[in-house]
């Protein structure tokens, strides 16, 4: 690949301690290809380990909010930071789950306008405010989340993934980490 991948050095998937090596090579074995997320953390082993570990408690549990939910969330969130690595890898994951090859460019460009439920709005403005001014989150935030049927563990799912893209976003920009060409015609 003429483009780097990141700013820092990426290591080789076969100098990769076992463990990490095995997880890339099973991603590589469900999508056909090797996210770059994937190579760019893993010069970093004990940080790939923690980071994959919270990212499968927040992502990929049942339950609580949908998985195209949870998607919408780090679209919206990660567009707002600028980060163009999970916009367009988290935005082929909301095509493919949310079976709409629409829906991710709309929540890219402006959610308000998105053709989205009220519920799903109310979500996303509620992960915009734990992005951007979390310091006046207050119980109103919470009535307001409940009045649409939300949960408290669905409101702390909204926050956490917020919160845990909030990092994931700054580290895609630190490493200027480059999105793989496949995620731009996934699910279309």
């Amino acid at each position: 690949m003429s483009t780097p991948i990141s700013r820092f050095p990426v290591p080789e998937i076969g100098d990769l301690p076992e463990d990490i090596k095995e997880t890339v090579l099973a991603m590589q074995e469900k999508s056909g290809f090797v996210p770059n997320v994937f190579l760019v953390l893993a010069q970093r082993p004990d940080e790939f380990r923690g980071f994959f570990t919270l990212y499968d408690a927040l992502m990929e549990k049942d339950g609580g909010l949908s998985k195209a939910d949870r998607e919408m969330i780090v679209v919206a969130t990660s567009a707002d930071n600028g980060c163009q690595y999970c916009v367009a890898a988290h935005g082929a994951i909301l095509r493919i789950r949310s079976k709409n090859p629409l829906l991710a460019d709309q929540v890219a460009v402006n959610y308000r306008k998105a053709d989205i439920t009220p519920r799903q709005t109310a979500m996303l403005d509620f992960a915009m405010k734990v992005s951007n001014d979390s310091k006046s989150i207050c119980d109103a935030d919470f009535e307001t989340l409940r009045g649409h049927g939300f949960s408290d563990e669905e409101i702390r799912d909204i926050g956490s993934i917020t919160a845990f893209f909030g990092l994931s976003n700054r580290l895609a920009n630190l490493t200027a980490m480059r999105p793989n060409d496949e995620f731009y015609s996934m699910g279309r």
